[in-house]
């Protein structure tokens, strides 16, 4: 029945996960076990959407459920092992975009849900519901910034991408030793223990890749904090909004649980057929 629903979701569902499983072996063969592992963790963030509708009782709806594995296909198997962080130059800069997009969508759905339940009743303005999946978007783009910082520093990985510069500005080179800002101009060549790194400029380690990380992070916040913002104030109109905020499952549409009652009535009814057979042989 859950199929029946959501032939799309299941259609690219299908598609992804045969692509992922043929990348897999081949990553196998070659040697590339990290590669390897990669496919199995994108295979695992393909069921999430999954499990979570069925742990909280929720819907998502299906364009939700296919930008979020397109968005995991796109950013383990094409960006990491295909290397299109590399090749495509504002790949990164798309996924991080979108990543601020579907944060602010969870943060902006975690509200609507809690306001909608029977256990807590309160109101919000459609001004605070887009703030806090603003924020909520926000903050998990900080805190990916600090893992990649952190995997960076300690494991010597370069996931925050370097950028090569041809000025900088630093009180660092102050002759003085004070406060005074220097500025270099015109550079072509930096040389790292008597050798030329080769690359036309300044090296600068991450720090402009994690700004515009977070910069386009909160582009694709903001974007969805105004849809948001509209769907409430509009009382849940909105043909955009509606195809992104999950809702929760309606009583007829909760097959898991029509079937959990289903078995529970069947075992109460041959508990209560065994009870009346031990009375007879009684």
């Amino acid at each position: 029945m859950e199929l029946r629903q959501n032939k799309s979701t299941f259609i690219v569902y299908s598609i992804l996960r045969i692509l992922v499983i043929l990348v897999m072996i081949r990553q196998f063969f070659i040697g590339n076990y990290e590669g390897f592992f990669l496919c199995i963790l994108t295979l695992l963030l393909f069921v999430l959407p999954l499990i979570i509708q069925m742990q909280f009782r929720i819907e998502l709806p299906s364009t939700l459920e296919i930008i979020i594995m397109l968005f995991a296909f796109s950013a383990e198997i094409l960006g990491e092992i295909n290397a299109f962080y590399i090749i495509i130059p504002f790949w990164d800069a798309i996924l991080h975009t979108l990543n601020g997009f579907l944060a602010a969508a969870i943060g902006f759905s975690l509200v609507v849900l809690l306001n909608d339940s029977e256990r807590l009743e309160f109101e919000l303005s459609p001004v605070f519901i887009a703030i806090v999946a603003f924020c909520f978007s926000m903050t998990i783009g900080v805190l990916w910034e600090f893992f990649e910082c952190g995997m960076d520093q300690i494991f010597h990985f370069d996931m925050q991408k370097d950028t090569i510069l041809n000025s900088i500005s630093t009180v660092m080179l102050d002759p003085a030793g004070g406060n005074r800002v220097v500025h270099i101009d015109g550079i072509r060549e930096v040389v790292v223990n008597g050798e030329s790194l080769g690359l036309g400029g300044y090296l600068d380690i991450g720090l402009l890749d994690t700004m515009k990380d977070l910069f386009v992070n909160f582009v694709g916040a903001v974007i969805f904090s105004v849809i948001g913002y509209f769907y409430v104030k509009n009382k849940g109109k909105g043909r955009v909004a509606k195809s992104l905020i999950p809702k929760r499952k309606k009583a007829k549409n909760d097959f898991l649980q029509i079937q959990l009652d289903k078995a529970a009535e069947e075992k109460k009814e041959y508990a209560e057929l065994k009870e009346a057979d031990h009375g007879k042989r009684d």
